[in-house]
């Protein structure tokens, strides 16, 4: 008897932080996600949705407890895990975020598709990609400035000099 089984979607993805108010503002202010209900675990944390009808729960954040070790101190970057993908729509606005934020992102244009790529790190080192089908977009512009040309495999996180999302929320 074959037993009948199947993935059926991603429910999370799990970002461990050395600084939960600067996570929290990248993305809830610069991707725009929203704070959902989080169980009382014990230690701190956020659990961040999608701004949909579903409100799917997509990135998790863990700043304490067990999961971050012996030594309580998350390591920074994404490890073996390139990057994070996900859907989305306003690639304008996000390059208006990015910005303002004065974070540091590339873009791509899959080729032979109609998807467009944008990347950039949160806090903690983890590469973020959003990705837009441009027959979504009420307009687009594929034009991509050479600073900003998306790089497979370019490490274009620098811890030292990633802005103060806090300080620059006040601002805006």
């Amino acid at each position: 008897m074959q037993e009948s089984c199947a993935v059926t979607g991603l429910l999370h993805v799990l970002v461990k932080t050395n600084d939960l108010p600067r996570t929290l503002v990248f993305y809830k202010k610069v991707l725009g996600l929203r704070e959902a209900q989080r169980p009382p675990f014990g230690f701190p944390g956020a659990w961040m949705g999608c701004s949909t009808p579903n409100g799917e729960l997509v990135i998790h954040i863990w700043s304490g407890g067990p999961g971050m070790g012996k030594d309580g101190v998350s390591p920074y970057g994404t490890a073996t895990i390139d990057h994070v993908s996900l859907a989305a729509v306003g690639h304008r606005g996000f390059r208006d975020r990015f910005q303002r934020f004065k974070l540091p992102w590339r873009e791509f244009v899959i080729p032979n598709t109609t998807l467009f790529q944008m990347f950039v790190y949160d806090p903690s080192g983890v590469q973020i990609e959003l990705t837009f089908d441009l027959n979504a977009e009420p307009s687009y512009d594929t034009n991509i400035a050479p600073e900003h040309r998306y790089s497979a495999g370019e490490v274009f996180f620098d811890r030292g000099s990633y802005p103060d999302l806090v300080a620059l929320e006040a601002e805006v």
